[in-house]
């Protein structure tokens, strides 16, 4: 069945297609175009046109076809295993990997990658495009993810995730000076009210999202720091650095929009993990180096203050 979502375009003068892209997750300009020129974008009933300029308070409604369901199928791609047994698998993700299928990666991504090494032997809680998966990261972060290989650790994980005793630290590099050595930021994210393919710090449809941090380094205009989650709201440490004055460096979508130090994505890596094993009661706790990229960008910077 088909799905229709409603906007309003605040200011006069963008485009159609370029609101659309800017607006609605998960669509490109490209996709825009194409849901325009087969008359699925409609104001006041009737399609628009393909180069329509919007005014100040026109509703658009848009019709989204059902996308054709595509076959999940194992994939032989190369995989980090940091830990392994039979409850969990732990995987340093490389940055530009996509966690599970989604709109405009149908394959290619952890997912595939897990169902090759793992065969059925993932949990099905997370359901069928997401077989075993507990928590997730950006495609552009890299670092620690875990696994669940069976219903039983797949709930058991996700109880500390919900209690906070799983633990998850991450090292980015912000822009700008840190004013105190650490700190904590207590805010709730929700979706971006015009800007649907963004998150923001709101009051508004959002939930509580708990970042703790701390300074490594500094550097000429920027600081390494060191981020602890109670909570793991989508792009939560993205969001709340840039809503204290520190958006991560190389983050297009909350920070700066061009290309700096020649960085493409954000530096953003999940360097350690620490949970209790959901069948032997011990504590585990993984960590990874820095990788290549991140340690290329520190080299960049220059020296420490």
């Amino acid at each position: 069945m088909d799905e229709s979502i409603f906007l309003t375009a605040a200011e006069s003068g963008e485009r159609i297609d370029a609101l659309l892209a800017r607006t609605v997750e998960g669509l490109s300009r490209s996709a825009a175009q194409r849901l325009i020129a087969d008359g699925l974008v409609l104001r006041c009933g009737e399609p628009v046109r393909k180069n329509y300029k919007c005014a100040a308070g026109d509703c658009f409604e848009v019709v989204l076809p059902r996308p054709a369901d595509v076959p999940l199928v194992p994939q032989d791609i190369p995989l980090d295993v940091v830990y392994e047994d039979a409850d969990v698998i732990v995987v340093n993700k490389p940055r530009g990997m996509v966690v599970h299928p989604a709109p405009g990666h149908p394959d290619g991504t952890l997912v595939n990658a897990l169902l090759y090494r793992c065969g059925d032997s993932l949990s099905g809680i997370g359901g069928e495009r997401r077989p075993g998966i507990v928590h997730r990261i950006d495609k552009d972060t890299s670092g620690l993810i875990i696994a669940a290989k069976n219903d039983f650790a797949h709930q058991a994980l996700s109880a500390q995730l919900s209690d906070h005793s799983l633990c998850r630290e991450y090292e980015a590099v912000v822009r700008g000076r840190m004013k105190d050595p650490s700190g904590t930021v207590d805010a709730p994210i929700g979706r971006h009210p015009t800007d649907r393919k963004r998150m923001a710090v709101t009051q508004k449809n959002s939930r509580p999202a708990v970042t703790h941090w701390e300074v490594i380094d500094s550097y000429r205009g920027y600081t390494h720091i060191r981020c602890r989650l109670e909570t793991g709201r989508t792009h939560q440490i993205r969001v709340h650095m840039a809503s204290i004055g520190h958006p991560l460096l190389g983050d297009f979508t909350y920070g700066a929009p061009s290309p700096e130090k020649g960085l493409e994505g954000q530096c953003l890596h999940a360097k350690r993990l620490r949970f209790v094993h959901p069948r032997s009661g011990e504590p585990v706790e993984l960590e990874t180096a820095l990788p290549e990229y991140f340690q290329e960008v520190l080299s960049k910077l220059g020296n420490r203050e």
